[in-house]
């Protein structure tokens, strides 16, 4: 595994330590699981199970937009 030295302030080392303390999980955890977000280039398994999940008779645009009334003219520039 690979070691990387980073510079970072005080304030912001602070807040990393209470994050990961309430995590239960290691600094370096810490950092590398929010590196490995950043860096992903594909959808969670648990994102991917949302797909098709909706209920079928999901109201169509125009159903959404029946009870709107009609928009306000624009102004001429």
């Amino acid at each position: 595994m690979a070691q990387v030295t980073i510079y970072i302030p005080n304030d912001l080392e602070s807040k990393i330590k209470e994050k990961a303390s309430a995590l239960n999980l290691s600094i370096s955890k810490f950092i590398s699981t929010l590196l490995e977000q950043k860096v992903q280039n594909e959808w969670s398994p648990s994102s991917r199970k949302l797909a098709g999940a909706w209920d079928d008779d999901f109201p169509t645009l125009e159903e959404i937009r029946a009870n709107q009334g009609e928009d306000v003219p624009r102004e001429a520039f």
